[in-house]
């Protein structure tokens, strides 16, 4: 699904594309707003290694009386180090459909004052997706970083028209640099009006003249990268502006049911029930006995069409519309919103109803309620009409269309039945007329989603170890095993499955590995062989010490700062692992860790240890849930996985009897 913003936001999500060039540069004067921002001063920020401060950033929107709107972006930094030089960049976005830029300028201000003026030769053009095999987003770059020194001023402006699709806008402040000056203004006809909506921080209100609306915020701090944090687009101060006339039907939206009214004559009528979609349906579902198992075997089916996305005349409205599901199925690719609409088309051909939803792909915290707008979303899913005889944790109930089944045609690491973490507890619109509006995703429990582990492990009197690891999981945690086997060729899997053996100890060698993957009940089963020469580390002859943790989760958690800034987002997570040591012969366990029982807010986490005989029994179970916690309780986070750390790596002391 193509839906684009002219935002500096959005603009920015494309930078990868951006190239260096031998552009044509000349001696000139800057203009005066040039001139008098670099003259700033820059205060001192707590957060260092700042590689350069927004002086200005600002963002000019002048409306006709026929809703076509001119922009002007003006934007200058001051470089402060090395890394910020790459900083030093302009990016204009447009659609090739109902929308240009008209002119484009940059300046580069050295230190030593004598001013660079980038002309048109210095301009590149670029497709905003190369991967799209058409793609009517471009980018026009002028780059300045090759020339950029520390202590340099780069400014630019960028001036674009378009006729857009609706009265709505939405801009951000800030990314991560410091930001001296952010403005966005408004300037409307004669009769219009205009409100906003503040998000991530307390309410901006405009300053009204006429009918120009001008908001403003100054001296913002950096937001700095920092692990498990939100995104910027949940810290960085952002708005969201309708305008329009008193009568601006179809291009703002009072509430989410007229986001829904407004979607339906887009999605509706490319719902083709032929004779071609028909019988592909009933064959896909010929031995299906349930009405999930029907659900199954077309999902499955559209998942593995393959992806390709061609909107044309997104500047229109297209990037809204999916393609009929006939040619979708004739031609055998398709893009999100062309997969959810021939899903929906072939279960309609079985008589199950299902409404194509909207919503945003990679962030489940970025749609607001508080402001109904298309513009929000940049992707599509389905949801499935069930019946009570269909039990699913991917099942939620509307209070007007009844039990629906949400499943994301376009991921094929996630089966039907259960949903990507990144969609889950999101906001989202189902597309049904009047029936319609704006739901909240399923958010599944964490007994569907966790990784049980079990070890059978044997210690030799030497300290050499081997045995085997299964592990057992379930739900997303499935669908990363899952993606991984899948993306890797067989060599770079086993180098990446004998990397995680060596991170437990140096000297780690695997010996074989299987891997089954149930994907219809999304479940992946890992079974592993492996020795760990000289594991167990033998002292005086007489005592042996090793971490009954011999294997840790695939990505750890780092909090080596000391102070945190922005919250923290922890996902839900479950380990459950039972480690069963055969203890050498003439050894007997003298000492074991404390056993350890953490409980706070956020998740908990228990050691225990048992001997049996000549076995060692070490079990931990490890649980964390979806929460957003503030920074004032960093040192709590903080002390819970060091607590964790510290834990792990506490040994075990065997005596020779």
């Amino acid at each position: 699904m193509k839906v684009f913003t002219h935002s500096r936001q959005i603009i920015v999500l494309f930078a990868f594309l951006v190239l260096s060039l031998a552009g044509s540069v000349s001696a000139a004067d800057a203009p005066d707003w040039v001139m008098q921002v670099a003259r700033s001063s820059i205060p001192t920020y707590e957060v260092k290694h700042i590689p350069a401060v927004v002086l200005l950033s600002d963002y000019a929107v002048s409306v006709d009386s026929s809703g076509k709107i001119s922009t002007t972006e003006r934007y200058a930094i001051k470089i402060l180090t090395n890394e910020g030089r790459k900083e030093a960049i302009a990016r204009g976005f447009y659609l090739t459909t109902g929308s240009k830029i008209t002119d484009i300028d940059a300046w580069l201000l050295p230190p030593d004052g004598k001013v660079q003026s980038f002309d048109k030769k210095s301009v590149l053009d670029l497709v905003a997706d190369p991967d799209d095999i058409y793609n009517e987003g471009r980018i026009r770059v002028i780059d300045a970083s090759d020339s950029a020194v520390v202590g340099a001023v780069f400014a630019y402006s960028i001036t674009t028209e378009e006729s857009p699709l609706f009265y709505q806008d939405q801009w951000a402040f800030q990314e991560r640099l410091p930001v001296l000056r952010g403005r966005y203004s408004l300037q409307l006809p004669s009769g219009w009006t205009a409100s906003s909506v503040t998000f991530n921080a307390p309410e901006i209100k405009p300053q009204v003249s006429g009918s120009t609306y001008t908001w403003e915020m100054n001296n913002l701090k950096p937001i700095s990268w920092e692990p498990m944090s939100p995104s910027v687009a949940n810290l960085a101060p952002r708005i969201a502006v309708n305008y329009g006339p008193p009568d601006a039907k179809g291009r703002s939206f009072p509430d989410w049911k007229t986001v829904s009214t407004w979607a339906t004559p887009l999605y509706q009528p490319q719902v083709i029930v032929d004779g071609n979609v028909t019988a592909k349906a009933r064959e896909l579902t010929a031995n299906a006995k349930t009405e999930l198992e029907i659900i199954q075997a077309i999902g499955t089916f559209v998942q593995n069409l393959q992806y390709i996305s061609i909107d044309i005349g997104v500047g229109y409205g297209n990037g809204y519309r999916p393609r009929p599901s006939s040619t979708v199925l004739a031609r055998g690719y398709g893009d999100c919103k062309d997969k959810a609409n021939l899903m929906g088309a072939m279960l309609k051909a079985l008589k199950i109803d299902a409404y194509p939803v909207v919503i945003y792909s990679g962030d489940p915290n970025f749609v607001r309620e508080a402001w109904p707008s298309p513009k929000q979303f940049n992707h599509c899913i389905i949801a499935v009409r069930v019946s009570d005889a269909t039990k699913s944790p991917a099942v939620i109930t509307d209070p007007k269309l009844g039990r629906l089944l949400i499943f994301d045609a376009t991921d094929p690491y996630t089966p039907v039945g259960d949903l990507p973490d990144y969609l889950q507890n999101s906001l989202a619109v189902i597309i049904a007329g009047d029936n319609g509006g704006l739901l909240r995703m399923p958010l599944l429990p964490a007994e569907d989603n966790k990784l049980e582990r079990t070890l059978a492990l044997s210690l030799s009197p030497t300290g050499d170890l081997k045995g085997k690891i299964q592990e057992v999981a379930t739900g997303q945690t499935s669908t990363v095993l899952r993606s991984e086997l899948r993306r890797e060729s067989a060599s770079e899997y086993k180098k990446a499955l004998e990397r995680w053996l060596t991170r437990a100890s140096t000297a780690a060698q695997l010996v074989d590995y299987k891997a089954t993957d149930s994907f219809a009940d999304a479940a992946f089963d890992l079974n592993i062989d492996f020795t760990a020469p000289s594991y167990g580390q033998l002292m005086q002859s007489r005592l042996m010490t090793f971490k009954p943790a011999f294997v840790g989760r695939r990505s750890g958690t780092a909090f080596s700062e000391t102070k945190r800034y922005a919250p923290i987002s922890l996902e839900e997570a479950t380990v459950i692992e039972t480690a069963t040591f055969d203890l050498p012969a003439g050894f007997a366990v003298d000492e074991t860790p404390e056993p350890l029982d953490l409980k706070t807010e956020f998740g908990i986490y228990r050691t225990s240890y048992e001997v049996k005989g000549q076995q060692l029994v070490y079990k931990r179970h490890y649980q964390t849930k979806r929460i957003l916690i503030p920074a004032e309780k960093y040192a709590e986070v903080r002390a819970f996985y060091g607590k964790i750390r510290d834990a792990e790596q506490s040994p075990v002391v065997l005596i020779k009897k």
